[in-house]
């Protein structure tokens, strides 16, 4: 498997994350050794953190994040990397700030090896907080 794969995996089970269907980020995130629990634990707190009034789900198979229905954010867990996915808006947002990292349309991957940048995790979440809300009040305008 190379290091641009994007098959989901669990060291503890190999390949069982990506054949599991999971009903809570709990049991999606239990799957994992514990140093990867703890980053999708921090991850989870610090999008908690921005927005505490997101609604836990799971999409795609992985941990997600709803506001007012709507996909708000999604992370999970790869055989090299956490991939965060903030839509295509989220990484275009900041795209200055994120050059050390892989990305593609909707989606930065942070390398297992370096620190999670939580802090601009957190600066992603509250645009597309804004974003979504925005989005509602058009709604509700139109």
């Amino acid at each position: 498997m190379s290091a641009g794969t994007t098959k989901n995996l669990s060291p503890k089970s190999p390949g069982l994350s990506s054949r599991r269907h999971f009903a809570t980020m709990d049991e999606y995130i239990e799957t994992f050794p514990d140093d990867i629990q703890r980053i999708l634990e921090k991850m989870r707190q610090t999008i908690r953190e921005a927005e505490p009034d997101a609604e836990e789900a799971i999409s795609y198979q992985i941990p997600t994040f709803k506001l007012n229905g709507k996909n708000l954010v999604h992370f999970a867990a790869f055989k090299n990397h956490i991939g965060f996915f903030p839509t295509s808006s989220g990484v275009e947002a900041f795209e200055n700030e994120l050059g050390r990292y892989q990305r593609s349309k909707g989606t930065i991957r942070f390398p297992l090896e370096k620190p999670i940048p939580y802090d601009l995790v957190k600066r992603i979440v509250v645009f597309r907080v804004k974003e979504n809300l925005a989005k509602k009040k058009d709604r509700i305008i139109s």
